[in-house]
């Protein structure tokens, strides 16, 4: 809980600094930004060690094929840094540059999902040979 409390204030004192430099500087505001966004994502991963632990266990449990929880944890890591980037992008007045960013983002996230498929397909056909 203490991490949160100083990630809440790292944002507080880059918010406060942002706006005083955002009217001279908008360039050395915008890479203030970034470097604020930057250390959460740092604080953010240490919270996420546990899961991943968890997520690790649940796949040696269930018998999943080893790599399919490793491509969703890809798949939430390209979302969330296609999100951070494309906010950033909009911060720094270039909205369409971060749309395109986030569409970047789903076709990468699809493109790696296709093994996810066809374990379904594969699946779903089996299943179906069964009856």
């Amino acid at each position: 809980m203490e991490t949160f409390w100083k990630a809440a204030a790292i944002v507080l004192i880059t918010v406060i600094l942002g706006l005083a430099l955002g009217k001279q500087e908008k360039d050395i505001a915008t890479v203030l930004t970034l470097t604020g966004c930057c250390i959460l994502g740092i604080f953010a991963v240490s919270y996420l060690e546990p899961v991943l632990d968890l997520l690790q266990e649940l796949e040696s449990v269930g018998q999943l094929q080893s790599g399919m929880l490793g491509i969703l944890l890809k798949a939430v890591g390209i979302a969330l840094t296609a999100e951070i980037s494309a906010m950033i992008c909009s911060d720094a007045g270039n909205n369409s540059l971060g749309k395109t960013l986030q569409m970047l983002g789903s076709a990468v996230i699809v493109y790696l999902s296709i093994p996810i498929f066809q374990a379904f397909l594969t699946l779903i056909r089996e299943i179906l040979g069964q009856l």
